[in-house]
């Protein structure tokens, strides 16, 4: 007798499943769990790492990250309002950045203001933490400005009419009802550039620092060399980005769903 539809359905969805199982089973097997446990997960080993890697690597994470983040929306706000003005030359600086801090990758530019400032003007040494947070704040900027300007042109125009009919100034306008409304619009995408901030600091390795300095990944690096517990250190390290970047993608999927229900 023939299947009917919804029988060959349900047929191709088991043969799918078993084959899925069965992959899953065939790797399981072929894993070699006793190295995968040295080198993966030696946990044991790992004391000597803490507590710097909460009281240090944590710390100086959420440290760049915040600090990078405040540098780069305030930056972001000033390009995104450029790039909106009437004035031309503001538009094409406003755009030049943009396009070129989107364009190139963050690694570089913390090379650049890392080791190209202190060649082009002898004599100049920034602080690490201070190249860090200004490099990941101006590639930060330049995705929070484009971000920004979507939010600031998503206000409806009438809510600015309606308030300069009232007689209020064009600035004090833009201050107290479209940018307060376009931050409530760009919430989700901003959550999102926070968490790409936080995996960023681990760029910092890039410009050697002291233990004070170091940010998680730098710890877990070293981590690797002196336990001798294969990349278990880097294991734990991607864990506690995790800790931070989970809860903040939970919080970003929140507001989008607030959006979502406030548009219908």
């Amino acid at each position: 007798m023939a299947m009917t539809t919804r029988q060959r359905a349900r047929l191709s969805k088991i043969i799918q499943i078993v084959i899925f199982v069965g992959v899953i089973v065939a790797v399981v097997l072929q894993v070699d769990w006793r190295i995968l446990g040295d080198n993966f997960f030696a946990f044991d080993k790992l004391g000597p790492i803490f507590p710097e890697l909460i009281t240090v690597g944590l710390k100086n994470t959420l440290y760049y990250t915040v600090i990078s983040f405040a540098f780069g929306l305030a930056l972001g706000l000033l390009l995104a309002l450029m790039k909106m003005a009437s004035f031309a030359p503001y538009r094409w600086f406003a755009t030049g950045f943009i396009e070129f801090f989107r364009g190139v990758p963050a690694i570089l530019v913390l090379i650049a203001f890392g080791y190209g400032v202190p060649t082009a003007f002898p004599g100049t040494s920034w602080p690490q933490p201070v190249v860090v947070m200004v490099s990941l704040g101006l590639v930060s900027a330049a995705y929070i400005a484009e971000t920004l300007r979507a939010g600031l042109q998503a206000v409806p125009k009438g809510q600015i009419e309606a308030a300069r009919s009232l007689g209020m100034p064009a600035w004090r306008a833009m201050v107290t009802i479209v940018i307060p409304q376009a931050f409530k619009i760009v919430l989700p995408p901003m959550t999102n550039e926070v968490i790409l901030l936080t995996k960023d600091s681990s760029l910092a390795f890039i410009l050697g620092a002291s233990m004070a300095q170091y940010e998680m990944t730098k710890i877990g690096r070293d981590g690797i060399t002196s336990l001798g517990a294969g990349i278990t250190p880097l294991i734990v390290a991607g864990a506690f980005y995790l800790v931070i970047t989970i809860p903040l993608s939970l919080i970003a999927r929140k507001f989008e769903s607030r959006s979502a229900r406030t548009k219908r």
